[in-house]
């Protein structure tokens, strides 16, 4: 019988069912370990190594492989959407000009709990991060 091995490690559960749902997906069994545990006390997400997701060893390069083509395809997914109408800024990318980008609150926040309103932003069709 094969053993569970630790695949990667998450901040919020939010990430993890994400990449838990990539890998169902391509057909590989997954599990979250301390999802709940974290959730009714982040405080504890130090002590226990934050949210696991767990594959079968032998899933395990299957498993990064099936990540690694999503974010491949995923890229060539946002390329596609270059400009978008009704954007939320009222700003573009300054690296590509693209109006597709979002607010980065992941440096603002703590364990998902945004404190402060971030001004840096990511471009969804180049990665391009500035600051506005």
């Amino acid at each position: 019988m094969s053993e569970l091995v630790q695949f990667k490690f998450y901040e919020t559960a939010l990430q993890a069912n994400r990449d838990k749902q990539i890998l169902a997906e391509s057909g590989i069994n997954s599990f979250i370990a301390n999802e709940q545990l974290i959730q009714s006390d982040w405080l504890l997400s130090q002590a226990v190594g934050g949210i696991q997701l767990q594959v079968f060893e032998e899933d395990l390069e299957k498993a990064h492989k099936a990540l690694e083509n999503y974010k491949e395809n995923e890229q060539f997914s946002l390329e596609v959407e270059h400009t978008i109408s009704d954007p939320e800024f009222d700003f573009v990318c300054p690296k590509c000009g693209s109006n597709h980008i979002y607010r980065d609150d992941s440096a603002t926040s703590f364990f998902g709990i945004s404190i402060l309103t971030s001004h840096k932003f990511v471009c969804y069709y180049c990665g391009n991060e500035f600051m506005h």
